[in-house]
């Protein structure tokens, strides 16, 4: 028991409890947008080499295709992926390759004969091939509800876009319902005797 809490039972004072620290709030799609637009100007006007900036394209691209999708993730470790990705996985890479002297990074071995460019090289690889199986992971489950539609579309109607037994109207091989009418007869005043 520590000397606080001895002396607050003492005096019957209770301690003050501290503030909880507010917890932040989860990035906006505008957010993950405005700092994949961040990431994109680190990389901009050849600030980095193009291997470097054409594996950084490829990585916003993908998690700029996933945003808007996110909700299909929920909570889960994909969602938080992506979002990580975009606000501090992807700009830390980068920064950190860029807080370095340019011909220091490009030719110096760092850690077991890489460069800080091979290692920069392989963290955007990483999250490249990473976005990719959050991005098909995404695409599965929307193709998945998909195809159970069709099912369920299937075993309600009939065999779908072979001619089911869904008809909205008569056709050539489908007559007209019989109404009871008999034969259909000119309008009265047209034609006939």
């Amino acid at each position: 028991m520590a000397l606080g809490d001895f002396l607050a039972r003492l005096t019957g004072r209770s301690k003050a409890e501290p503030e909880p620290a507010p917890i932040p709030r989860a990035p906006s799609t505008d957010d993950l947008l405005q700092a994949l637009v961040r990431v994109e100007q680190l990389v901009a006007d050849g600030a980095v080499p193009a291997v470097v900036a054409s594996r950084v394209n490829r990585v916003v691209r993908i998690v700029r295709e996933t945003i808007p999708r996110l909700g299909n993730l929920g909570g889960s470790i994909q969602a938080y992926s992506v979002m990580a990705t975009a606000t501090d996985y992807l700009p830390e890479a980068i920064g950190g390759y860029l807080r370095l002297p340019r011909q220091w990074a490009d030719s110096r071995p760092v850690d077991r004969g890489k460069t800080s460019l091979m290692i920069l090289i392989d963290q955007l690889d990483l999250l490249g091939s990473t976005m990719d199986k959050v991005f098909d992971a995404v695409n599965r489950a929307d193709a998945a509800a998909l195809i159970a539609h069709g099912r369920f579309l299937q075993e309600k109607f009939g065999t779908g876009s072979t001619g089911g037994s869904l008809a909205l109207g008569p056709t050539e091989s489908t007559p007209p319902p019989d109404t009871g009418a008999g034969p259909l007869q000119p309008p009265p005043g047209r034609g006939g005797s």
